[in-house]
């Protein structure tokens, strides 16, 4: 009796050895699938902040020229009319 009862706790051993590796391997799979999905994750994060900031980039440069020449044709309009106003003080108009 005692030779079975060592017979089949040496089989249950065994079997949870075996049970014990399979659950290791697929931590290990599971592990390398998480890396490479954590991977692409970062590379498509990264080509996103890249794309958005050539985006933000072009968005400030557009308006900076707008806003040049809106302060350009601002700083004009003011020289024009201090032109004017400098004739009409000194009375050639």
């Amino acid at each position: 009796m005692m030779t079975e009862d060592m017979t089949r706790l040496r089989g249950e051993i065994l079997a949870m050895r075996r049970v014990r590796g399979s659950l290791m391997n697929d931590l290990q799979h599971d592990t390398k699938s998480r890396e490479k999905a954590i991977t692409q994750l970062c590379s498509h994060f990264s080509h996103a902040r890249t794309m958005m900031a050539e985006r933000t980039k072009n968005v400030r440069l557009v308006f900076l020229n707008n806003l040049k020449r809106s302060v350009g044709a601002h700083l004009q309009i003011t020289r024009n009319d201090l032109a004017g106003a400098r004739r009409a003080w000194v009375g050639k108009s």
